[in-house]
């Protein structure tokens, strides 16, 4: 399971969408929020050490969009 809340999820989809998701969808949406973050954040700390840094900075996230983002 994953741990960002399911309600966060539901809350998320109701605000900006106006339509309601179900427990499994909302955790499985989850699940992959996490999968990314994780993705996203390696990419970061490996970019930030490689400028020889050891805080990752918004430019090392935005730079995972540009060079580190593997739509899979």
């Amino acid at each position: 399971m994953a741990t960002i809340p399911r309600d966060a999820i539901k809350a998320l989809i109701k605000s900006h969408f106006g339509v309601n998701i179900t427990e499994e969808g909302a955790d499985e949406m989850a699940r992959i929020i996490e999968s990314k973050a994780n993705e996203m954040s390696g990419f970061a700390v490996s970019n930030a050490k490689k400028n020889g840094r050891s805080k990752v900075t918004k430019d090392d996230i935005k730079q995972y969009l540009i060079d580190g983002f593997d739509d899979k």
